[in-house]
C-alpha cells in the first residue's frame, strides 16, 4: 500500500510509520523538518498549516493523520488532497469522553462539546472539545466506511518525548524509597505507541471503519508503579502516601507525573472490547518498561524535561514530612 503518514517523526506517529514500513508498504511522511530518520520512507517537507501543494498529484490507499489538534487542521488536509488519501485514519483521544460514572464506558459514551470550527488556542481546557471538532470534520468530509476515528489514552514506550511516564522508569532506576502518590487503587490506563502503530496499520490494510477506544484494559495506578519497579532492577521502594495529604503540600501531576492528585477519573477505565475485536493486541508490559528505560537513558536530552517531575531534595523532603505524620 501506498501511505501517507501526516507527521510520523517523533513518537506516535513514528511507530506507526516504522510498522508500516516493517510491513513492506510504501510510505510517505508529511512534516517540517528534516531528519535522517525512518530513510526507507518518502520524506515530504511541508507546514500543516501552510501550503500543501507537495501533496498536489499524488495517490495513496491510505492517510494516517496523527496531528490535527484544530478543526482548520483536519479540513484543510481534505482540500489538499481530495479523495487522493485513500482510507482515513485519524488519530483523537480519549480526552473527547465526559468523565463517565464508572468503568467500562464505550466509545458511544458523551462526548464534549465541541469547540467552534475556527478555534485554534490548544489548551488543558480546549484539547478534548477540539478534538470532538476534529472528529465531526472529518466525519463529515470522509464516508463512514471509509474513515476510522482512533482514541488513544496516555501513550507510553520508547521515544516517550513527553517526559511523563519516562520520569517514572528513570526514578525507578535511580533506587531507594519512592513516594507512591494514593488512591492506589485509582483507574489508570495506557498503550505501548509500538502496539499502537501496527494496530492502526493493520487497520489501514484491512480498510477498517468505525470509532474506537486504543488503550490496554485499565489497571489501577499503584499497579502501574509496582510493574514498573519490578521489570527495572535497583533497589527501588513504593512508599504509599495520601493523595489528599500531597494535594496540601502542593503536590500536582505535573510533579507525579500521570497522577490524577488524589482523584478517580473513569475516563481512564474505558471499554477496550470493541479495539480487541479489531485486532489490538498487546505487548508485555514489563517490555514497555525495559525498553523505555533503555531509550531513556540513552537519550536524556529527550526523556526529561523541566515540566515533569520532582527533584531528590522536594522527594525526600515530603517522604519525611508524611512519615512524621504516621509516628
Amino acid at each position: 500500500m501506498r501511505i501517507l503518514i501526516i507527521g510520523g517523526t517523533r513518537f506516535v506517529g513514528h511507530a506507526m510509520a516504522e510498522a508500516a514500513l516493517d510491513s513492506g508498504h510504501d510510505v510517505s511522511l508529511l512534516h517540517r523538518t528534516a531528519t535522517d530518520e525512518l530513510p526507507a520512507a518518502t520524506h515530504l517537507l511541508a507546514d500543516r498549516d501552510g501550503d500543501l501543494s507537495v501533496l498536489a498529484g499524488l495517490d495513496f490507499d491510505a492517510t494516517i493523520d496523527v496531528c490535527a489538534y484544530v478543526p482548520g487542521q483536519v479540513r484543510s488536509l481534505h482540500e489538499a488532497l481530495g479523495d487522493r488519501g485513500g482510507h482515513h485514519l485519524f488519530v483523537s483521544t480519549v480526552s473527547v469522553y465526559q468523565e463517565p460514572d464508572g468503568p467500562g464506558a464505550s466509545e458511544d459514551s458523551p462526548l464534549f462539546a465541541p469547540a467552534p470550527e475556527d478555534a485554534t488556542e490548544v489548551t488543558n481546557e480546549t484539547y478534548g472539545p477540539l478534538k470532538v471538532t476534529c472528529e465531526n470534520v472529518a466525519t463529515e468530509l470522509y464516508p463512514a466506511d471509509a474513515l476510522a476515528i482512533i482514541r488513544p489514552t496516555y501513550v507510553v514506550g520508547p521515544r516517550d518525548m513527553t517526559a511523563r511516564y519516562p520520569w517514572w522508569v528513570l526514578r525507578a532506576a535511580r533506587g531507594g524509597n519512592i513516594i507512591a502518590p494514593g488512591p492506589a487503587e485509582a483507574p489508570m490506563q495506557y498503550i505501548d505507541a509500538r502496539d499502537l502503530g501496527s494496530w492502526t496499520v493493520r487497520l489501514a490494510e484491512q480498510r477498517v471503519g468505525g470509532t474506537f477506544t486504543a488503550a490496554h484494559p485499565h489497571t489501577t495506578y499503584g499497579a502501574l508503579l509496582d510493574e514498573t519497579l519490578e521489570a527495572v532492577p535497583s533497589d527501588a521502594r513504593l512508599v504509599p502516601v495520601d493523595g489528599d495529604w500531597l494535594v496540601e503540600q502542593g503536590v500536582d501531576g505535573l510533579q507525579l507525573p500521570l497522577w490524577t492528585e488524589g482523584g478517580v477519573e473513569w475516563s481512564l477505565a474505558m471499554a477496550t472490547d470493541k479495539a480487541q475485536v479489531a485486532g489490538l493486541t498487546y505487548r508485555p508490559f514489563a517490555e514497555t518498561v525495559r525498553d523505555t528505560l533503555a531509550w531513556a537513558e540513552a537519550n536524556p536530552d529527550q526523556a526529561v524535561s523541566e515540566q515533569w517531575g520532582m527533584s531528590p531534595e522536594r522527594e525526600q523532603e515530603l517522604l519525611m514530612a508524611w512519615q512524621t505524620t504516621q509516628a
